[in-house]
């Protein structure tokens, strides 16, 4: 069973606009009505629902302000054979949270938003998804480098078939890992 009490706040608030962004396409609502709908019921203890934290609020409606941006830079890392749309749900919305703090996010170091999504991958996806979302993400943070503008992005998932890639075909990261405290550390 994982050890949660490990993870700093800002974790547990990507993980928690995770599922609710996974709620709200779920059920084909907007996030942000979910997001007030759980503050009003955090605000009754009898509720036994947990407050919303402020980092989870900027990210589910940064995420649903963003909702095309978001899915345009996604798909740029996608096989031409592949659809965001193909994916799990799960996988999209750490996808989601992820690119958003990538793109939008000037406090959070994309090696922290990479980690994490992977780490989120593996708790909900299993050991398929990480390996594609780390491409994906990868590919994000390489277009976004100001070394490298006007570079195309490649494909990066699959070869068309249902399958994810596997483990070896995975690009090595290219970027150090910052522990979670390091992180928490610029909230």
């Amino acid at each position: 069973m994982p050890d949660y009490k490990r993870h700093g706040a800002r974790y547990r608030a990507r993980r928690r606009a995770v599922d609710i962004l996974f709620e709200a396409e779920t059920r084909d609502i907007d996030p942000v009505s979910i997001l007030e709908d759980r503050e009003q019921l955090s605000a009754d203890p009898q509720n036994a629902v947990a407050p919303i934290a402020a980092y989870t609020r900027d990210i589910v409606c940064g995420a649903a302000e963003k909702l095309d941006d978001l899915d345009d830079a996604l798909e740029q890392f996608l096989n031409r054979d592949w659809e965001l749309h193909r994916l799990p749900a799960v996988d999209r919305q750490i996808l989601r949270v992820a690119t958003w703090e990538i793109l939008f996010n000037e406090e959070v170091p994309a090696a922290i938003a990479i980690a994490n999504a992977l780490e989120m991958a593996t708790e909900y996806s299993g050991n398929q998804a990480p390996p594609y979302i780390h491409a994906v993400l990868d590919g994000i943070v390489q277009a976004q480098s100001p070394d490298a503008p006007g570079v195309e992005p490649e494909p990066t998932l699959g070869d068309g078939s249902e399958d994810a890639p596997s483990a070896s075909e995975s690009p090595e990261p290219e970027f150090a890992v910052e522990s979670e405290n390091a992180e928490d550390a610029h909230a």
